[in-house]
């Protein structure tokens, strides 16, 4: 787990990301993310928490995206986004904000919900190739429950080999409630000819005593 770890951090590079909170689509470039997360419970079988992400660049400075998260149909959420570019720094990444409106559910019942959220991203150059570290740091209201404070970190390698390292942490807080994390070490698998990239991982979260079997699908078009 050391060496894992070591080789995570080690590799941080330059290159654009998939999933790119502080960088933006090109105009008219998109990309989806589609995702299947299963886990083991005892005396329940097993349970599934799907997502779906996409973005489409509009304008130069302009992307536009969908997010949704679905959790066997007891809870979930959809949300749309902007995002515009807030700043540059040369060597120190760049900062790009997001606006997102939508809807939550829990069973049968939605109400609306509102995100407000702020990402920083660098690359970086090391000895293990090209990859990127991104933090991603959002306000979300949802208009029945309390204001929950997001914090999202990613690092990952985006190198010409065919399999790569991801990792993503997860964390939300809500004041008077336990602090919920989430960590999703995974590989990526590239097509060698095409625009698809395979993820395959596990995830371990605080509201789950085992760890989960994630599978994803990453499309450029």
């Amino acid at each position: 787990m050391d060496r894992l770890i070591a080789f995570l951090c080690a590799s941080l590079v330059f290159s654009t990301p998939a999933l790119a909170g502080a960088w933006l689509r090109e105009e008219g470039a998109s990309f989806t993310s589609l995702a299947l997360t299963a886990f083991s419970e005892p005396g329940k079988g097993i349970r599934f928490k799907s997502s779906l992400y996409g973005e489409w660049g509009m304008r130069p400075n302009l992307t536009l995206g969908l997010d949704a998260e679905e959790h066997q149909e007891l809870y979930g959420h959809a949300v749309v986004f902007a995002r515009l570019p807030v700043a540059e720094f040369s060597n120190g990444g760049r900062l790009a904000a997001e606006l997102g409106v939508g809807a939550h559910h829990r069973e049968t019942r939605a109400w609306a919900m509102y995100k407000a959220t702020l990402s920083w991203g660098k690359g970086f150059q090391a000895r293990y190739g090209s990859g990127w570290l991104a933090a991603d740091a959002a306000l979300e209201y949802r208009s029945h429950d309390a204001l929950i404070r997001k914090l999202d970190l990613t690092v990952g390698l985006s190198s010409h080999r065919r399999v790569n390292p991801l990792l993503q942490i997860e964390t939300s807080y809500v004041p008077g409630r336990p602090l919920y994390w989430s960590a999703r070490p995974s590989a990526m698998f590239r097509s060698e000819s095409g625009p698809n990239t395979w993820i395959i991982g596990v995830e371990r979260n605080a509201a789950r005593d085992r760890p989960g079997l994630r599978f994803a699908l990453w499309r450029k078009f």
